[in-house]
């Protein structure tokens, strides 16, 4: 009796995996023609197809579901997707990358339930798989600006004012709000003069990517504004702008525009200067960024509540800053420089440090010494030369851990230890 119920909940099981499986097989098929026959109804955006290689990637098991093969032979067919385990050298995030002789766009599961922000999340990663061959340049721009109290005063009232620009309906009172919010951001400009540069860059990269996977997207017309209103609002629980702004900004101002040129990005290239692009093709005149307009233009876009809570979150951040300071720089600790290094990372929760880097609560980096998993924070120098972390804890041959971090170390690198700083560092040992 034993037996055939051990065998009957074994067959149970059996099949409910399989069932699993095949689900999840079935979606994946679902997703990649959703993505095709999104793009192929958007061709005309770029003049280029957005559908081609695309990796979906469990990130639990790092399986991989893909809709055609690479060249290396990885990928076997699986009915008509292909399936592998994308290698452990490989960090998993949304993004575009060059493997086993193709460009591939990469999503993580799971994907999102609603089919349009399932296909926006697609076609904004295949616009970085496509990116290239458009002429725009991948960058990573450091914003640190936006997590100083001033900065991020002024794009909050930006965004407010974007807000009730893709609310009004009438085109004065549409002008009106652009006129305040590229108001906003020049007066940002001028508190921080390498602001106009730099959010150009990430704008460019990110901000035109999620445009293009807003516009190919079936929504309708106040569905695409309740979710750049939506979008804008759900920034504010983020940590921080830095790096996640630009889905936000570019986005709202070319989706208003495309109702009157729906191909505005066309007229774009990697030097534009997407501020003063705005302002012309809106026909927009913006008044010379002074304090007195500041403050009173800042009263009718929820000013008083702005300033309150970010004079408040100032106070705090700044004793954060103060103690990752602290640890990481100041207080023994153990630095690996990086050689060709790879990371995967959250955008919402990185902390700028000043002159000193940038802290990432967790990340995940590849290099030639091996693989460094970090889930307690670690801090990544402003030149992209290193990252600082806590001092190690345990040293086992090639597994080295410290308190929130391990780190997998090939054969030809070691340990070392300066006796007078006590600082640990990683050296690469030479073959003679």
């Amino acid at each position: 009796m034993k037996k055939l119920i051990c065998f009957t909940l074994l067959f149970i099981l059996v099949c409910s995996t399989y069932a699993q499986n095949q689900v999840k097989e079935e979606s994946i098929r679902l997703f990649f023609n959703e993505l095709k026959a999104a793009s192929d109804g958007a061709k005309q955006l770029w003049n280029q197809d957005l559908y081609g290689p695309t990796l979906l990637i469990d990130p639990s098991t790092r399986k991989i579901y893909a809709n055609e093969s690479d060249n290396m032979g990885i990928l076997k067919p699986a009915g008509d997707i292909y399936m592998g385990i994308l290698p452990d050298e490989i960090n998993i995030s949304n993004t575009a990358l060059d493997w086993n002789g193709k460009r591939w766009a990469m999503i993580m599961l799971p994907l999102p339930e609603n089919k349009d922000d399932r296909v926006n999340l697609l076609a904004h990663e295949s616009f970085h798989r496509i990116q290239p061959d458009l002429g725009f340049a991948l960058h990573n721009a450091d914003n640190k600006h936006l997590d100083e109290m001033e900065g991020r005063i002024s794009l909050r009232l930006e965004m407010e004012a974007l807000k009730k620009a893709l609310r009004s309906s009438g085109q004065d009172e549409i002008k009106k709000h652009l006129t305040n919010a590229l108001f906003f951001r020049k007066y940002r400009y001028k508190q921080f003069a390498e602001g106009a540069v730099n959010e150009n860059l990430l704008e460019m990269n990110e901000g035109i990517a999620e445009y293009t996977g807003i516009i190919v997207t079936s929504r309708q017309d106040e569905q695409t504004k309740s979710y750049l209103i939506n979008g804008m609002e759900r920034l504010l629980k983020n940590r921080t702008f830095v790096r996640s702004f630009a889905y936000q900004t570019i986005p709202s101002y070319g989706y208003i525009l495309y109702k009157k040129d729906n191909e505005w990005n066309k007229q774009i290239n990697a030097n534009t200067d997407l501020t003063a692009f705005f302002i012309k093709k809106f026909e927009l005149k913006i008044p010379n960024p002074t304090q007195q307009i500041f403050k009173k233009l800042a009263t009718a876009y929820n000013g008083k509540i702005i300033f309150e809570e970010e004079t408040t979150r100032d106070i705090g951040n700044k004793r954060v800053v103060k103690a990752y300071k602290e640890k990481f720089v100041e207080s023994p600790h153990f630095e690996i420089k990086f050689e060709s290094m790879n990371y995967s990372f959250d955008p919402r929760t990185i902390i700028p440090i000043g002159q000193y880097g940038t802290y990432y609560p967790t990340t995940r980096i590849t290099d030639n010494w091996g693989i460094l998993t970090v889930e307690k924070g670690g801090l990544i120098s402003a030149d992209w030369g290193k990252i600082s972390l806590s001092i190690p804890i345990s040293i086992e041959k090639n597994l080295i851990k410290g308190d929130g971090w391990i780190l997998e170390l090939r054969d030809q690198y070691t340990i070392e230890i300066d006796e007078q700083k006590r600082n640990y560092y990683l050296k690469k040992v030479v073959q003679y």
